[in-house]
């Protein structure tokens, strides 16, 4: 079985390699951004890792203190939505077996979440305040949840593409990402390079929900049609 070591070792690898990534509008080692240095994701993800990997606490638990170990390190929101899509896919790989594999443990993960674990995110939201955050009139952050964390996140599943994922069983992790990521990696052996193409094929194909609660939907459809453009002229435009 893995250990909590190796799971936050792979985590912290992870987010050096999406660091590493020349991602417009994100920030990398190529750039700054929005009031955040790279130093500050370096340091929340490592402050993160700890509670993230622990395990005794409930995935809940996990998003929680993962945050508030980031909000005392580095006083902003740099990683709520990499936690909030991390602490269940930690959580599951500690339950992959011979038999189990890692999307069938976190179904497994998600079927079984908890109202307490939902208190628990609402409470890690409210702390993260991530932009564009506001009132809902169901199951608001704001107040006590009265329902499962997975059946919160169906709800904000129209609103949110990382809600989505835990409604959907992160569709589309395994049916996108996963394929795209490893087809570059074959393709040019390098992973952050692998990781700038999964991300623009993302934004050519999905609204960022982010932008989104930001902004509206007025650009979304810029957005993915300059990934587009980018992608066609690499040759590397996925099909819709």
């Amino acid at each position: 079985m893995i250990t909590s070591q190796q799971l936050a070792e792979l985590y912290l690898q992870a987010c050096e390699i999406e660091l590493q990534a020349f991602k417009p509008g994100n920030v990398s080692v190529y750039a700054d951004g929005h009031g955040m240095s790279v130093n500050d994701f370096l340091i929340s993800a490592k402050v993160s890792s700890q509670p993230l990997c622990n395990p005794s606490y409930s995935l809940g638990e996990k998003i929680y203190y993962a945050v508030k170990v980031t909000r005392d390190a580095v006083g902003c929101n740099t990683n709520l939505g990499i936690i909030l899509l991390c602490a269940p896919l930690i959580q599951a790989a500690t339950r992959v077996t011979a038999d189990v594999t890692l999307r069938e443990a976190l179904s497994q993960v998600l079927s079984a979440t908890t109202i307490t674990d939902a208190d628990w995110t609402f409470k890690a939201i409210a702390l993260a305040a991530p932009g564009g955050l506001g009132e809902s009139d169901e199951q608001d952050v704001h107040n006590p949840a009265s329902v499962t964390l997975t059946q919160a996140m169906k709800i904000a599943a129209d609103k949110d593409r990382i809600a989505l994922q835990y409604a959907s069983g992160y569709k589309d992790i395994f049916d996108f990402a996963v394929l795209r990521y490893n087809a570059r990696l074959s393709q040019w052996s390098d992973r952050s390079w692998a990781a700038v193409f999964v991300y623009a094929e993302l934004l050519s194909q999905y609204p960022d929900s982010h932008i989104e609660r930001k902004h509206g939907n007025k650009y979304t459809e810029w957005v993915a049609v300059r990934m587009r453009q980018f992608l066609e002229e690499f040759g590397q435009a996925t099909d819709s």
